[in-house]
C-alpha cells in the first residue's frame, strides 16, 4: 500500500491565535507533502474539502463541526491522511449521502485515531484503492434505518483495510457493495440498526477477529463469493429475522474458527454451495444453523454445538450436504472401539424443529410434554424428519478450538 508522505514539507499552524486562524486557509496554502496542524477548538467552516497530498492532523481533539448542513470533510486527492480529530454533526440526505468524511475516487488514503459522531455516512469511500480506515470510534443514536446511513459505507473500491474500529448505532457497521481484495480485522460493531457487517456482490475479500454484539443481525454476505470468515465472535443478535450470520447466494467460502453464542440463528444459509464450516462453536443459539434446501456441497464439520434450543433444521428433505464428524451435547450415542466417535449416526434435526420451520407459532408448545413424546417417538421410528441429513461419525467429546 502506498502511503501518504508525512512530515516531508511544511507545517501549517491552524487555530485561534494561530498563522492560519481556519481550516480552509490553511488547506488553500499547502503544497503537496505539508502538515496542517489543526489545535483545538471547534470549527464550522462547512464542507471543507482536501484537494492536495497532505497530512491532516489534529491536536488537542479539534472538532470539526458540520452543523447538521454540510458534509464535513471531503477528500478529492491521493495521499491523504487524517488524524486526531472530533468530526460530528454531517447534513442528512439520501440522494448525495453526505459523511463525516468520504473520499472521492483517491487512492492511498489513511483516516485513523478520529472520533466520528452523528453523521449520515460516518466515513464514505468510494472509487477508490489502497485506503486504510484504523482505530477510529464512529457512533450515531439513530433509531431508523431509513433515517441514517451506514457507519463505514465502502463502494466500487479495491485493496481496503478496515482495522481495529469501533462502530455503533448506525444502520450497518461496515457496508461493502462491489468491494474487492480488502480485509476487515479487529473490528467492534454493535447496536447498529440493520447489520453489523454487509457484504454485496464483494468478492475475494476477508473478514478476521470481529466481533459483532447486538445488532439488527450480525454479518450479512450476499451474491459473494470466496470470502474468509475466520476467527469473529457472533453475539446477543435478537431478534424475529435476526442471525449471527446470514449467507444468500455464495459459493466458494470458508467460516472457521469463530464463535456463535446467544443468537436467534447462529448461522442461516440459503442458496449457498461450496461452503466449508469447520472448528466453530455454536453456543446457546435458538437455532445452531438454518439450512434451506437451495443448499448443496457444503461441509460442516469438527464443529461443536452446544446449548442451543435447535442444533439444525432445513424446509427441505433432500440432504445435499455433508455434516459428518461434528460434536453435538444431545448426542446419546457409546463408543465400543474407543476411537473417540461414536458407534452409531446422530440425526441432529428434531421432529419438533421441522414443526416449528413449517409452523412458527408451534414455538409456543417448546418444553411442553408432548414435544418430547414427539421427538422420543421420531427417534425410534423416523417419519417426518430426513433420514439421510446426519453425522454418520459424531465425537463423543467436544473439539478444543
Amino acid at each position: 500500500m502506498g502511503l501518504s508522505a508525512i512530515g516531508l514539507g511544511r507545517q501549517l499552524l491552524t487555530g485561534p491565535f494561530k498563522q492560519y486562524p481556519t481550516i480552509k486557509q490553511a488547506i488553500s496554502k499547502s503544497q503537496a507533502g505539508d502538515t496542517v496542524l489543526v489545535f483545538a477548538g471547534t470549527y464550522k467552516e462547512g464542507n471543507i474539502i482536501i484537494d492536495k497530498p497532505i497530512y491532516f492532523k489534529g491536536t488537542g481533539d479539534p472538532v470539526i463541526d458540520g452543523e447538521l448542513k454540510y458534509e464535513v470533510l471531503s477528500v478529492k486527492s491521493p495521499n491523504v491522511t487524517i488524524e486526531g480529530f472530533t468530526i460530528r454533526n454531517s447534513g442528512h440526505g439520501s440522494l448525495d449521502d453526505p459523511g463525516g468524511i468520504k473520499v472521492y475516487a483517491s487512492n492511498n488514503v489513511i483516516i485513523q485515531n478520529n472520533k466520528i459522531e452523528n453523521n449520515f455516512f460516518g466515513i464514505y469511500i468510494q472509487y477508490s484503492k489502497h485506503c486504510l480506515i484504523r482505530n477510529n470510534y464512529i457512533i450515531s443514536n439513530a433509531t431508523d434505518e431509513q433515517l441514517i446511513g451506514n457507519g463505514i459505507h465502502c463502494w466500487k473500491s479495491d485493496s481496503l483495510q478496515i482495522t481495529s474500529n469501533e462502530i455503533q448505532g448506525h444502520r450497518d457497521g461496515i457496508y461493502f457493495e462491489f468491494v474487492t481484495n480488502s480485509g476487515i480485522f479487529l473490528n467492534h460493531s454493535k447496536n447498529n440498526i440493520r447489520y453489523g457487517l454487509h457484504f454485496m456482490f464483494s468478492n475475494n475479500d476477508s473478514y478476521v477477529l470481529n466481533t459483532f454484539t447486538g445488532n439488527g443481525a450480525g454479518v450479512a454476505v450476499m451474491f459473494t463469493k470466496n470470502v474468509k470468515m475466520f476467527h469473529n465472535v457472533f453475539e446477543q443478535n435478537w431478534g424475529d429475522a435476526a442471525y449471527g450470520l446470514l449467507l444468500k447466494e455464495i459459493s466458494d467460502s470458508q467460516i472457521a474458527g469463530n464463535k456463535f453464542i446467544s443468537n436467534t440463528s447462529g448461522i442461516y444459509m440459503e442458496g449457498t454451495n461450496r461452503i466449508i464450516v469447520t472448528k466453530n462453536s455454536f453456543h446457546q443459539n435458538g437455532w445452531g444453523m438454518r439450512i434451506q434446501a437451495s443448499c448443496m456441497d457444503n461441509i460442516i464439520t469438527k464443529n461443536n454445538f452446544t446449548a442451543n434450543t435447535f442444533d439444525i433444521t432445513t424446509n427441505g428433505t433432500l440432504v445435499l450436504n455433508n455434516f459428518d464428524g461434528n460434536y453435538w451435547d444431545k448426542y446419546e450415542g457409546y463408543d465400543l472401539n474407543k476411537d473417540k466417535k461414536g458407534d452409531v449416526p446422530y440425526h441432529p434435526i428434531s421432529l419438533f424443529s421441522v414443526i416449528v420451520e413449517m409452523n412458527p407459532p408451534a414455538m409456543l408448545l417448546y418444553r411442553s410434554i408432548i414435544v418430547s413424546l414427539l421427538d422420543k417417538s421420531e427417534k425410534l421410528i423416523p417419519s417426518l424428519t430426513p433420514d439421510l441429513f446426519r453425522d454418520n461419525t459424531p465425537l463423543m467429546r467436544a473439539i478444543e478450538l
